[in-house]
């Protein structure tokens, strides 16, 4: 009768032990290196908001912005290890991951304007970019928009004989290299959160950014140019450990899909309006000088930059290129 006791009352503490356990929220961390109220900042608390609903309650998420878990240079490795479960890198961080035809989204002028842009991110093309994560134990989730680059520095840049020499901040991209190659600037490689201090300082001359980012983090402020050039686009993939995804049970993924998809048409929705927005704030602030491009100038611009999308072909595949421009309707 006791050992029948005992083994009842194991059963009993075991039974209570899995109820506690099974209520225990699945904690999701979500690292991104850019301001909150910037659209991936945005985007990313709409997700947690529509993750938590959804699931009601089973799941939290905790979402660590302006690299205060890790910088830019640092997340992927650390989501590789399963330290954090998901992040939204700009496209061209896969290249270093070795997913090198992500750099395609780097080629400036490829797009034009975001209608063209989402023929490819929701469409065939893009689902088989996102594939192409998971040998290196990433899942991709999502296209996010951020928006089409501006270019600035401290001084005029309206011709391309105007970059001559200049020491410009890029992502790692070989894409980005060749970019301000062909302008003549010289591209330096450097961690999105340690921009701000060397345009102040004097460690590069400039740098690209769509103009929530470049208002966000205040580059306004060290740079007196702008020039409205949109010659480039910078988005996101947001990534999972692609191992705790498919870990996850059926239905909490089906559920954390339909918040991806949500946070995904709000991302892309307000992406343009907070840019836009941005720019005007820059140009109120009396910091920097907005540069518009004549028909002219701009023309110049695509002419200068049209060898780099040429030149990247052997890197990112000409079939990929091919593609592109057949979805745009370039071709």
């Amino acid at each position: 009768m006791k050992a029948f006791l005992s083994l009842t009352t194991a059963v009993v503490l075991s039974i209570a032990s899995l109820a506690t356990y099974a209520a225990d929220p699945i904690t999701i961390k979500f690292s991104h290196v850019v301001a909150p109220d910037t659209p991936k900042g945005k985007a990313a608390e709409k997700f947690k908001q529509l993750a938590e609903e959804k699931t009601k309650g089973a799941v939290k998420v905790e979402v660590h912005p302006n690299s205060t878990l890790y910088k830019d240079k640092e997340e992927m490795e650390a989501l590789q290890m399963g330290a954090v479960h998901m992040l939204a890198p700009s496209l061209a961080k896969f290249g270093p991951l070795g997913v090198k035809e992500f750099e395609v989204f780097d080629i400036p002028y490829i797009f034009d304007g975001y209608e063209a842009l989402h023929k490819v991110t929701q469409g065939e093309v893009g689902k088989s970019l996102l594939a192409k994560l998971e040998a290196k134990g990433v899942k991709g989730l999502a296209y996010w928009d951020n928006g089409f680059k501006v270019m600035s520095a401290n001084k005029p840049l309206k011709t391309v004989d105007d970059f001559k020499g200049l020491k410009m901040r890029i992502q790692s991209s070989k894409v980005l290299e060749a970019q301000m190659r062909a302008l003549g600037a010289n591209p330096q490689v450097m961690a999105f959160s340690e921009v701000y201090q060397a345009l102040q300082t004097g460690v590069v001359d400039g740098t690209e950014n769509p103009p929530s980012n470049l208002y966000t983090q205040k580059m306004h402020e060290v740079q007196k140019y702008v020039t409205n050039s949109n010659h480039g686009y910078l988005g996101y993939a947001v990534i999972a450990n692609k191992a705790f995804w498919d870990g996850l049970t059926p239905e909490v993924r089906g559920q954390l899909e339909e918040a991806m998809k949500e946070a995904t048409d709000y991302a892309n929705q307000i992406a343009k309006e907070e840019n836009d927005k941005a720019l005007e704030e820059v140009k109120k602030s009396g910091k920097s000088e907005i540069i518009e491009l004549s028909d002219d100038e701009k023309k110049a611009w695509k002419e200068k930059l049209l060898p780099v999308q040429k030149d990247s072909a052997g890197r990112v595949g000409q079939d990929l290129i091919d593609s592109i421009n057949k979805a745009t309707g370039t071709n």
